[in-house]
Order: C-alpha cells, then sequence, then structure tokens
C-alpha cells in the first residue's frame, strides 16, 4: 500500500459491529460495513487491535500478541457449517448499543464451545485438513498460546507466576505431561484461532476487492500476564519471581496530573538485540498478514520509554530510558522487506522522536482536535500540516467532535467557530471538511464523528478502567444515507479516492 496516496477511511472497531450476538463481529454486519465504506467513497477502515481483550476489557491488555479475539468469530459461518445450531439469545437479548462484556464472554464461549464440538463430531475432510495444516504453520506462536490458554483455564484465571512452578518455569517435562492432560482444551483455543483467521481473512479480501484497505493497530507493548511473557520471560525485564521490576506507562501532562501506568512490563531490549529482534519481526509478520497498513500505538517508546518503578501505584515517579530506535526497524525490514507503518507519535514529543520517525520514513499523526488551544502556529491546525502524515478528528482515546466542541474552553470554541466556519450543530463536518482538504495523505474519521454523536458514544477515556470503556457499537438505524453522501463528495472534491 502506497502511503503517499490521498486517501480517507473510517475509523471503527469490528466489536462496535451490530449484530444480534452481544457484540460486533465477522459476521453479516461487517461485510454491510464494507459496502457502506464503498459507497462512501473510502478506501480504508482502520481498526483496533483485533487481539484478546485483557484487564478492564481493553484491547491493548492482551494474553496474546499474536492471536485474535474470540469475540470477534462470527456464529454464522459456524452454522452455516453445521458445526452448531442458532444460539438461544439471554432472556431480554443484548444491548444494541453497548457490549456488556461480563454478559457477553461466557455467553459467545459457550457457544464457540459448542461449535468446536461439532467441528470435531462432523467436519468435512477438507475443514479437517485445513485445519491440520493452518495449526502447522502458526505453530511458532500458536502452541504456546493455546497451551497457555488451557492452563489458565485449568488455573481458573490465576496469573502464569502463581501457577505450579514447573509449568510457570516451562519445565520441558511439565510441559509435555501438560499438553497431554490438556488435549482437548488446546484443540479448543487451536479451533477458535483457525476460526478468526480464516473468518477475518475473508472480510479483509471483501473489503479489498472493493478497493478498501484495511488498517490494523499494533499496541508497542504486551501483558505481564500473557502467552508472551509466559514462553520467552527473558525477553522482558523481570526479577527471579518474574515480576516486572519496572512498568510502562507515560509521565503527568494535560490528559492527567497522575500521569498513565499501564503496568505492562518492559522490553529487555538488550536480549532481543542479541537475536536480532526476531519476536518483532515474526509480530510484525503476523500483523501484515492481517492488515495492508498498521499503526504502531506509543511509537515514542522505541525513541525513548518511560519507566516506572513497579511499586509506584501512578505514573508521577520515574524515569526515561533510550529504546531500541531505527536498529529495530532495520532488523525488521531486514526480514520483511518495506514496512507500512503509521507512527503514533502523540504526547510528550522530543527531537529523538521526531527524528527516528522521519529516518524510519513514517507518517506520523495530527489531531484536529488538539488544534485550537494555541495560535495559527501549533502543528495540528491543517494549514501547518506536511503530506507524510494522516490526520484524525480524533481518535478513540479523544472525545467525539460534537463532545470536544461541548467541554472546549471559550477561547478553543472562539477559534474553532472561527476557523472552521462552524458552530455546535456543524462541528463535525467542519472538522471532517477541514482534514479532507488539508495535504495530509490520509484522513482518518471515527464512525461517531461521521454519526455527529455526542461525548455519550466515545470510545474510551484513557487512564480509566472498566464500563463504558470499549463497549460503544452502533446500530445501522443510526447511520442513514446523508453521512455517507457527504463523506463521498468530501472524498471526491478533496482528491482522495485513492
Amino acid at each position: 500500500m502506497n502511503l503517499a496516496t490521498r486517501r480517507s477511511g473510517v475509523l471503527l472497531h469490528i466489536t462496535s459491529l451490530p449484530g444480534p450476538h452481544g457484540t460486533g463481529d465477522f459476521g453479516p454486519s461487517a461485510l454491510h460495513f464494507v459496502d457502506w465504506l464503498a459507497s462512501a467513497k473510502q478506501t480504508i477502515w482502520q481498526l483496533l487491535p483485533t487481539t484478546p481483550i485483557g484487564p478492564g476489557d481493553s484491547p491493548y491488555q492482551s494474553v496474546s500478541a499474536f492471536a485474535g479475539s474470540p469475540l470477534m468469530v462470527a456464529f454464522e459461518p459456524l452454522m452455516a457449517r453445521g458445526w452448531m445450531s442458532a444460539p438461544v439469545l439471554p432472556e431480554g437479548g443484548f444491548d444494541a448499543h453497548r457490549t456488556d462484556f461480563g454478559k457477553v464472554v461466557p455467553w459467545r464461549m459457550a457457544h464457540l464451545r459448542q461449535a468446536h464440538a461439532g467441528f470435531v463430531a462432523a467436519a468435512s475432510a477438507a475443514d479437517q485438513a485445513s485445519y491440520t495444516e493452518w495449526c502447522q504453520e502458526q505453530a511458532s506462536w500458536l502452541d504456546d498460546y493455546a497451551l497457555f490458554m488451557a492452563l489458565e483455564t485449568a488455573a481458573q484465571g490465576q496469573p502464569w507466576w502463581t501457577w505450579a512452578k514447573p509449568l510457570a518455569t516451562r519445565d520441558a517435562k511439565a510441559l509435555a505431561k501438560a499438553r497431554k492432560e490438556h488435549a482437548a482444551e488446546i484443540q479448543f483455543w487451536q479451533f477458535v484461532q483457525w476460526c478468526f483467521d480464516w473468518q477475518w481473512a475473508e472480510v479483509k479480501a471483501y473489503a479489498n476487492s472493493k478497493g478498501i484497505a484495511i488498517m490494523g493497530d499494533l499496541p508497542i507493548f504486551i501483558a505481564h500476564h500473557s502467552a508472551d511473557c509466559w514462553a520467552r520471560p527473558d525477553l522482558y525485564e523481570l526479577d527471579a519471581q518474574f515480576q516486572p521490576l519496572d512498568v510502562a506507562g507515560c509521565p503527568p501532562d494535560d490528559m492527567g496530573p497522575l500521569g498513565q501506568r499501564w503496568g505492562n512490563p518492559l522490553y529487555n531490549w538488550e536480549k532481543m538485540a542479541e537475536e536480532d529482534y526476531a519476536w518483532w519481526s515474526a509480530r510484525m509478520a503476523r500483523a501484515l498478514g492481517q492488515a495492508d497498513v498498521f499503526r504502531i500505538d506509543h511509537f515514542r517508546g522505541f525513541a525513548g520509554y518511560y519507566a516506572i518503578p513497579a511499586s509506584s501505584p501512578d505514573a508521577t515517579v520515574g524515569t526515561w530510558r533510550t529504546g531500541p530506535g531505527k536498529a529495530l526497524f532495520e532488523a525488521i525490514e531486514r526480514a520483511l522487506g518495506p514496512l507500512p507503518i503509521l507512527a503514533e507519535d502523540l504526547g510528550f514529543i522530543t527531537e529523538d522522536v521526531i527524528a527516528l520517525r522521519d529516518a524510519c520514513g513514517f507518517p506520523g499523526m495530527k489531531i484536529l482536535q488538539f488544534g485550537f488551544g494555541g495560535d495559527g502556529t501549533h502543528e495540528f491546525l491543517p494549514h501547518n500540516y506536511t503530506p507524510a502524515s494522516v490526520v484524525y478528528t480524533g481518535t478513540h482515546d479523544n472525545d467525539t467532535a460534537r463532545g470536544w466542541w461541548d467541554n472546549a474552553t471559550d477561547a478553543e470554541r472562539d477559534f474553532a467557530g472561527t476557523y472552521l466556519a462552524c458552530g455546535p450543530h456543524d462541528v463535525h463536518w467542519a472538522m471532517m471538511r477541514a482534514a479532507c482538504n488539508s495535504v495530509s495523505a490520509m484522513a482518518i474519521f471515527p464512525l461517531q464523528d461521521v454519526l455527529g454523536l455526542p461525548s455519550t458514544h466515545r470510545m474510551n477515556v484513557p487512564g480509566t478502567m472498566g464500563s463504558p470503556n470499549w463497549a460503544w457499537r452502533f446500530t445501522w438505524h443510526m447511520v442513514g444515507p446523508e453521512p455517507g453522501r457527504v463523506l463521498g463528495l468530501m472524498a471526491k472534491t478533496s482528491g482522495r479516492l485513492g
């Protein structure tokens, strides 16, 4: 994918799609959304991470950097193959506008187990062969992930460092015994991942056939309780009890006086360098198999990252450390070739971050909402953009455009109203029009902004946990014909037809 081609697109996570089964998935609505994007002349569909959710229902705290979320596996294709019957919804069904993860997760997992039983009993020879071949192809990450999930299930969700010592330390005999004891459970988790892969491959192929590129999202860090950390603890900064010495986050800023303590373990970059960053190359290869381009979250962490003592309850105490820099991306390019990457270069950005981004040739991000807190020299105002950038009205971590206007200061509203020639009723369209008409190669809009929705529809509030974060969904009756028609006109008149 040529990142210099003028394009526009929409940011919408899979779980936000409509559907009867509690959360969005790879079912009919995914294909319908592709059709809607095509009708609106959009050529990018940006997702959030498609890995399994973790604490706080966040896709940025996953149990695997390689696996796909079981919640995204659609039931309709499994029913069509005769592996499961039509699911019976809970009394009253599910909320069409919010994902109730506490209710949805156990319900969906139970039906996936039913589908696996149906597969074992009645799968065709072709499907069995496809499953077996896929498991062999993905063994480098799948074997550890499936065993990890089987052991986690047996341990009733307890973190891996509390498991019996032979399992926590990956004693070879203990692992071999566990693979035999939990063979059926391991096969279930492999089956779910196989379903994720072929279903998503079909959706992506359909999108590509309509001229729509998929933009994925790659979190920089992995969760402490993850198959990745358990399989290779030597690649992380852990003590003898497998506990982090320091954890990831970012220092206090305008987003919060306590900063953000994410809690992820930090990478042992020296050890990774000794292996020519092979883990990262494998991770990038997996990402490139699922998307045409992807955003790397917290790109500044590759230049310099903030280390917070594990004992600290917040991010007010911490130190900056030097990251791997260009050597990491040179190693990945040697293994995989040119990388279609967008650098999330927001937050505390220093000259070394800019230098790394430019040396790698990655476009950065511009957030239009941020442009109205100063004067005409602000880097996030459209007249100051450069072509090597991607402009957003806002991201999943920001308020909606309408919500931003409602919560902005008087000075910000006056500035935005004058600059964009808008008011509260059309600020979202004005922001999208300004983004489209800018010189940025790509312009991306959260669906919430396309629909002109208020703050109650935002996806996430950084630094907070749990509901309603990550839960937002839309229904097709919210869309109507007008948003797509206007979006298409903007794409056409600003030369963003790809």
